[in-house]
């Protein structure tokens, strides 16, 4: 009887063992099932927004460009192949994996559906590629065509957007091959290895996850791009937030300590590698919102901590717009913010001297060591014209390129030379005209006198009353932004440049005589200020009321013939100018 106990109860032992592996395995094959379930779902909702993109954005900038409001090829460089991406997915990619799913039963595997993905990996390496260059594109053209706006304003209203702007659907296609990669990896986890799809999804892994590595260099530039998206939709879709140049750094609530009384204000301050935010809360339907109440450059920022009888956790921002005293939750959030400030001003502080001496090292490099070491490039986003023949770029036909030699920034007519650069093991690297002559040797004919608009704006703004950006507008043309300066040397004159490395002004407006209108207007943007003489009305509106004020300040005692005063730090940079200038703007007492 014993003996016969024993067995049964060995008998069920083996028999719960096998339920309990069986009962694993059909775990198993259900996380499969629901990996592939996902794979399928995502599919379908990343198609949706490829439709979006190539079907309602796409073609209805398309639509609007062949009426000539803009130009055609603008809309082409910004969607890049996305209708190429949209026609594997929708006509083969998504038909196969519904299909799949409806037979799983029969043929529980998805390697071999995602393996025919793997050949067509090369039109997300060209979009992927492109990507920065479409935001570029798009930041500008929504800043220079007021049409170009309306019509993705229109289209981002609508309920298939889902309330998202379409900077947010481009990056759909960047984010879509690590999600594979993720899916995949998850499946082979849970894929038994004697299965007879894991040879396929080992090698659809190993090539997608290749292709992936391209992709996670621009989703780390998406993931602070989203960020801007965000904050840019909780500031009312405050200008100049979403912009490949700007990096999110901190936020958070903060007191603003009043002047004028004892008073301690809420408020909420956004960190940028360029610039601080200070905000107003402001409550919605939607959701707390914020108003910008003032924009503080980091360049020239100081930070201070304080020490206040009344209020703990003090600390000053002192910035070329305006003077913050701060109250932080603890000292600990105090020590925070101070630590924040002082690493984005030390950081900014860094890039600023490196940009400041660009033009100086190439000018070194370009006399007894052209060729020898390599030079500084000068920044693209600093110029919008070629360096030698002062041709505008555009974003096909006269695109920027290097010069190896002496690092400026040229158009390919400029730069189709190519000639051996000792620094680079004697390889033979693309140079400009000027280069080439000094590095072969040649004899150049001497060139014509510079105009009055061919003097580079770099060699002003070092010695200059007054530079900085403001928006420009004349007569009924759209409004732009410029780089302004007031040279020292000519103390009555204004100068305008597309940007502070161009080689040539756009314009010169001679103050001598202009009235100066500062009224507002109801068609005006803020801070709008006019200068008119006769027929000829030049339009102006700065970032901030206070830089507005700093302007009118040195262009009031110009218009009457007498020469502004200096300021008193760094040569006259709008962004720049010393706090004492503007104390009476610099207090805050709402």
């Amino acid at each position: 009887e014993g003996s016969c106990c024993t067995a049964a109860r060995h008998q069920l032992s083996v028999k719960e063992t096998h339920t309990r592996a069986q009962h694993r395995r059909e775990t198993n094959e259900q996380k499969l099932f629901k990996i592939a379930s996902e794979l399928l779902h995502t599919e379908k909702a990343y198609v949706a927004r490829l439709n979006l993109l190539d079907q309602v954005f796409c073609a209805k900038l398309m639509e609007e460009a062949n009426k000539g409001t803009f130009p055609v090829d603008v809309v082409k460089n910004i969607f890049s192949n996305i209708s190429s991406i949209n026609a594997f997915h929708s006509q083969f990619l998504l038909p196969d994996l519904e299909k799949r799913m409806g037979e799983w039963e029969s043929t529980p595997r998805i390697g071999d559906i995602l393996q025919k993905l793997t050949p067509f990996l090369k039109m997300y390496a060209e979009y992927v590629r492109n990507f920065d260059n479409a935001m570029e594109l798009l930041k500008q053209w929504t800043d220079r065509s007021p049409q170009f706006k309306a019509t993705i304003q229109e289209i981002q209203s609508q309920e298939a957007c889902g309330c998202l702007t379409l900077q947010h659907h481009m990056l759909e296609p960047v984010q879509r091959v690590p999600r594979y990669e993720m899916l995949l990896k998850d499946y082979l986890k849970k894929l038994p290895q004697d299965d007879p799809d894991r040879q396929n999804s080992e090698k659809s892994l190993e090539i997608i996850a290749t292709a992936a590595t391209h992709s996670n260099s621009a989703l780390r530039k998406s993931e602070n791009l989203k960020k801007l998206m965000e904050i840019y939709e909780m500031l009312g879709e405050e200008e100049d937030i979403v912009n490949p140049s700007n990096e999110f750094i901190k936020e958070g609530h903060i007191l603003k300590l009043a002047a004028r009384n004892t008073s301690a204000m809420e408020r909420y301050l956004f960190l940028f590698n360029n610039m601080l935010l200070y905000c107003v809360p402001k409550f919605s339907l939607g959701g707390t919102k914020y108003t910008v109440r003032t924009r503080i450059g980091i360049d020239g920022m100081k930070v201070l901590e304080t020490t206040n009888e009344d209020y703990p956790h003090t600390f000053q921002v002192s910035g070329k717009e305006r003077t913050l005293e701060l109250q932080a939750s603890s000292e600990q959030n105090k020590a925070d913010w101070i630590k924040a400030f002082r690493k984005t001003i030390e950081i900014f502080q860094q890039k600023n001297e490196s940009f400041k001496n660009a033009l100086k090292d190439v000018e070194e490099v370009s006399n007894a060591e052209l060729g020898k070491r390599a030079p500084r490039w000068i920044r693209d986003n600093e110029v919008t014209m070629c360096m030698k023949c002062k041709e505008s770029f555009n974003a096909l036909t006269r695109r920027r390129h290097h010069c190896r030699a002496c690092g400026y920034v040229v158009c390919w007519k400029c730069s189709d030379n190519k000639v051996a650069l000792e620094y680079d093991g004697n390889k033979m690297n693309k140079v400009c005209r000027d280069c080439l002559s000094i590095l072969s040797g040649e004899t150049r004919a001497e060139g014509k006198k510079k105009g009055i608009l061919e003097i580079e704006a770099a060699q002003f703004t070092d010695s200059s009353i007054m530079c900085g950006f403001l928006q420009y507008c004349e007569k009924t043309k759209p409004w732009q932004k410029v780089w302004c300066v007031i040279p020292e040397k000519e103390c009555l004159v204004l100068y305008l440049y597309g940007a502070p490395q161009d080689v040539k002004a756009q314009c010169t407006i001679p103050l001598l005589g202009y009235s100066v209108d500062d009224s507002a207007r109801p068609t005006d943007p803020p801070a709008c200020f006019r200068l008119s003489q006769s027929k000829s009305i030049h339009n102006f509106a700065a970032d901030t009321e206070e830089l507005k004020q700093r302007w009118l300040k040195v262009i009031r005692v110009a218009v009457t013939g007498e020469v502004p005063g200096y300021p008193l730090t760094n040569g006259g940079n709008a962004n720049t100018m010393d706090n004492n200038n503007t104390q009476e703007a610099g207090t805050d007492t709402s």
